[in-house]
This record gives structure tokens, C-alpha cells and sequence, in this order.
């Protein structure tokens, strides 16, 4: 069986932790700080970290992957076109493998950075994917490596999974992401009841995560650039009728991006 651990880390990241209760060993996503998965290990001294999943380069998901690596003796997999520290294993588009007995399938996902790589968990009763910062609840991240095009083809590909597909993000960014999708679709009832859990799960300084490809299908902005409301006002915004797809993806990202 495996078990799904939020460690937060820093103002608002969490470090996934995926402990195999039957191997009593784990894996962690994007250790930005080695502190919380230590902490968690002393607490659990028959579980051994064996596996440790890099999204993209930052320092906030790869910040404490030197000590664990140190700590643990972990094998570590990261993107090949990105520099991380104590890289065991490069993975790349199209990459399988398997990580605590469950297969994982790498797409690669260029927007937030050059080299940024989601990790797909295919099991067939519980599908999940890591998307580190590239797919965030109600949102996505920001460009500063790439362009509209490629945030928005993968944007394109993460909606094509399996609509039960679990989405572990690495933020906690779920309200301010809902105020925005608001604001782009004022009348959307989906966003409206999305918003009002998640005020309520924050007033409580509750976890919004993980989601999933059928509720970001229903109210990510991000994943609805060709839904006609959308569209409508991104063309009001801009004051411009004719938009292509990434024109208008490019034109919620900015307007995300000062909002």
C-alpha cells in the first residue's frame, strides 16, 4: 500500500513523501529543504528513504537533496536538460521506471523552466502525477524559463489524463489561484463552489491538495484557454477579436501575473 505524506517546507511548499507500507521505504518529491523529511524519518525509523523525484532545478525543490542524499545513501532522478546536485538518474520525456513497486511514466513539461518534468504514477485504481511547479491547483506556474506555447502544450497534455488523476503539486496556492479563476469567469458555478471550500479550508489553515484532472478540467483557467467565456473575455480584455490559442494563454498568464 502506499501512503501519500505532506511535509510543508518554507512559506507555502510541500515536499511529497510516498511511504510503501509493505517495503517500509519511501520516496520524496522535491526536497527543498532536507529538514521535514528528516524530522519525518526519526519519526518513523523503519521506513528508508530509497528514492528522491526532481521536478526542475530551483532551489526550493532541490535545496535539501544533497543531505539526504548524504543521510539515506537515496538514488536521485532529475531532469537530464537541468543542473541539480547529486543526480543519480536523468530523466527525460518518454522515461519509465519504477519507484516504490509503482510504474512512473516522465513527461516533459518546458515553461516554467527549459528542462521541467512531471512524474505520472499509471497505476489503474489510483492514477496520480507529481507536476512540481508546472500544474498548481486552479493554476499554473510561472514563465520564466519558457513561453506560452510550451506552458500551454502542457497544459494540453496534463488535461488529457485520466480525469480521476491525483494532482501533487508543490505549492500551496489554491485560493489566490480561485480568486483569479473568478475573476476570469465571474458566472462559472464550479469556481464559485471551489472557492467558497477552499476559504473555508484555509480559514481552518487546512490543506487544499491534492486535486485532480476532472476538477482543474472544470475550473483551471489555464486548462479552459478554448472555453468560450474564457475567450470572450480575454478578447474584452484585450479588445481584439481574432486570438489564437496561445494568445489568449499568454494573455491569462500576464494578467495571473499582475493580478
Amino acid at each position: 500500500m502506499l501512503l501519500i505524506h505532506a511535509l510543508p517546507a518554507f512559506n507555502d511548499n510541500y515536499i511529497w513523501l510516498l511511504e510503501n507500507t509493505h517495503l517500509q521505504t519511501c520516496a520524496v518529491v522535491d526536497p527543498g529543504d532536507a529538514q521535514p523529511v528528516l524530522n519525518w524519518l526519526a519519526n518513523h525509523s523503519h521506513i528508508a528513504l530509497t528514492d528522491i523525484l526532481i521536478t526542475h532545478h530551483h532551489a526550493d525543490h532541490t535545496g535539501g537533496v544533497a543531505e539526504l542524499v548524504t543521510q539515506t545513501q537515496a538514488r536521485v532522478f532529475a531532469p537530464a536538460n537541468e543542473q541539480v546536485p547529486k543526480r543519480d538518474i536523468s530523466v527525460d520525456e518518454g522515461a519509465h521506471f519504477f519507484v516504490q513497486g509503482k510504474a512512473v511514466h516522465v513527461m516533459a513539461v518546458p515553461g516554467h523552466t527549459k528542462g521541467h518534468v512531471v512524474y505520472f504514477f499509471a497505476d489503474e485504481d489510483l492514477p496520480m502525477v507529481f507536476t512540481g511547479d508546472t500544474l498548481f491547483a486552479a493554476g499554473c506556474g510561472r514563465l520564466f524559463e519558457g513561453t506560452p506555447a510550451q506552458m500551454l502544450k502542457a497544459m494540453r497534455r496534463l488535461r488529457q489524463l485520466p480525469k480521476s488523476t491525483l494532482v501533487y503539486c508543490a505549492h500551496e496556492y489554491t485560493l489566490s489561484n480561485l480568486r483569479f479563476a473568478h475573476a476570469v469567469e465571474p458566472d462559472n458555478l464550479a469556481i464559485q463552489q471551489r472557492l467558497a471550500e477552499v476559504e473555508h479550508q484555509r480559514d481552518k489553515n487546512q490543506i487544499t491538495l491534492p486535486t485532480n484532472i476532472e476538477l482543474e478540467q472544470q475550473t483551471n483557467p489555464f486548462m479552459r484557454f478554448d472555453q468560450a467565456h474564457v475567450i470572450h473575455k480575454i478578447q474584452q480584455r484585450l479588445q481584439q477579436s481574432a486570438l489564437s490559442d496561445v494568445e489568449v494563454f499568454a494573455a491569462i498568464r500576464s494578467w495571473k501575473d499582475e493580478f
